[in-house]
């Protein structure tokens, strides 16, 4: 009779085991407020207001002081890029950053594409919002959110949009054109974070080049710490370079970007084992700080459509691989589209 029970037992777990496997976990999405207070009774302001990226002469001017106030310690012998920022070269970026960097033509450069900013549950969020400028006749573009991550900013985008909104005028097929959103997410660059405290990089922005632009080298390519400039200049100019770290000087936003990491790398993340039943596509690029194999994607997306193993590449792939990255986004949707 026991041996009956076990069985029965063991075939029951079996069966409910292939009936709710695949069943989709769903993650309950409730109306947030993140601004000062408590939501107001009111309905909140959702218009869509025109933004401009601006400077001014006493920004630049503080800045050139607190740059000219920098101490810099020598660093180890033969230590590279392997124990941080190697203080040699920094000297290199502080002196080009101090005498030749033009942010005021940085940001022009900012303004060539449109901002907007609007509110969401409580924050005011920045965003750029590119349309093709010109679609051959009944065609319509497929909209494309761009998000950034930590230590980037909309501004890694700037040379990829041009590939996905006017592919032609670049030397590929018209049959798909986008219409992309690039929004700095809350508590960066122009975007309002939900509280905001000081901090020493958010003081001195020679650390905050040394401490940002560290990843931009290691995270590009590990091999890169053999080098004592950290190949920075490789795969990167020190004008988008030092752009991207001004959207972090001149917002004050590095403390409240670290946030994310506080508030979303928790051992009590539930959503983490939900999976995602939305067709997807994945590039995989050889230096990313962590390579996920494809079967590894496809157990978190079932719907997984394109895997793209990149010849080259890391962490910041619009950045530093936009042609690459434009090419596998087009692949993935002209995929989708012939399902």
């Amino acid at each position: 009779m026991w041996l009956e029970i076990l069985l029965a037992s063991v075939l029951g777990f079996v069966i409910y085991w292939f009936v709710s496997k695949d069943k989709e976990e769903t993650l309950p999405l409730e109306d947030g407020w993140w601004g000062p207070g408590v939501r107001p009774t009111t309905g909140e302001d959702e218009s869509i207001r025109p933004f401009k990226v601006e400077t001014s002469d006493e920004e630049i001017n503080d800045l050139h002081q607190r740059i000219d106030k920098v101490r810099l310690t020598p660093p180890l012998e033969d230590s590279r890029f392997h124990y941080g920022f190697n203080s040699n070269y920094l000297k290199k970026i502080i002196s080009y950053w101090r005498n030749e960097f033009d942010w005021r033509k940085q940001v022009e450069i900012l303004n060539g594409y449109p901002h907007f900013k609007t509110k969401i549950e409580g924050l005011d969020i920045h965003f750029i919002h590119v349309k093709p400028p010109q679609l051959p006749s009944g065609q319509t573009p497929k909209p494309l959110l761009m998000v950034h991550g930590w230590p980037g900013s909309f501004y890694e985008f700037y040379k990829v949009i041009p590939l996905l909104t006017d592919p032609e005028k670049h030397g590929l097929s018209n049959e798909l054109a986008f219409e992309v959103v690039c929004p700095s997410i809350p508590g960066y660059g122009f975007s309002e974070a939900s509280s905001k405290k000081g901090c020493a990089l958010n003081d001195s922005p020679v650390g905050l080049a040394a401490y940002i632009l560290e990843k931009f080298s290691t995270w590009t390519n590990p091999e890169f710490r053999d080098l004592e400039d950290g190949g920075l200049e490789r795969k990167f100019s020190l004008d988008d370079l030092l752009t991207g770290t001004m959207l972090y000087w001149t917002t004050g936003t590095i403390t409240s970007s670290q946030r994310f990491y506080k508030e979303n790398l928790r051992l009590d993340n539930t959503h983490e084992g939900i999976k995602v039943h939305v067709p997807t596509g994945f590039a995989a690029f050889p230096c990313e700080l962590v390579h996920v194999p494809e079967k590894w994607v496809k157990s978190k997306y079932p719907k997984l459509i394109s895997y793209s193993y990149m010849p080259h590449g890391g962490h910041f792939a619009a950045f530093e691989e936009p042609e690459l990255l434009a090419q596998d986004i087009r692949k993935f949707v002209g995929l989708l589209e012939r399902q």
